[in-house]
């Protein structure tokens, strides 16, 4: 499976069990990657997105013990620890901030080569980072 989550500076991705920051711009890229394939997500992800331009988006609370390999998993309540030994790919939206943050993204990347670095700019953020990571 292909993981995509949201950050701060310090891997934060939470803060009382509410997501730090949102923004439409990167709502848009993460359904460009996933296209016409499978997107999962949990049912507090879904709420954010919208538009689902092509991607079947699968809402479900299991999300990442269904998805399989290729399937694009939204990750922004979840642990990806427990499912790494089934992650071929990462990519990280760096939102470039430091926010208040209780629940982090914690997998050790050092299992994993960056392949690209982009930067665009957000809705509501002047620069968010992509990173992409492959095993």
């Amino acid at each position: 499976m292909i993981v995509m989550l949201c950050v701060d500076d310090k891997n934060g991705m939470l803060f009382n069990r509410r997501r730090q920051s949102k923004d439409r711009v990167l709502q848009q890229h993460v359904l460009a990657l996933a296209g016409s394939r499978r997107l999962f997500m949990s049912p507090y992800s879904r709420k954010q997105f919208t538009d689902t331009g092509s991607a079947e988006i699968i809402v479900d609370e299991a999300y990442l013990e269904k998805a399989e390999a290729g399937d694009y998993c939204f990750v922004e309540d979840g642990d990806v620890v427990s499912h790494a030994d089934r992650i071929e790919k990462i990519i990280l939206f760096r939102w470039n901030r430091n926010y208040p943050a209780d629940t982090f993204f914690t997998l050790d990347l050092s299992g994993y080569i960056l392949e690209k670095t982009e930067d665009f700019a957000g809705n509501s953020h002047e620069k968010i980072t992509k990173e992409i990571y492959r095993r």
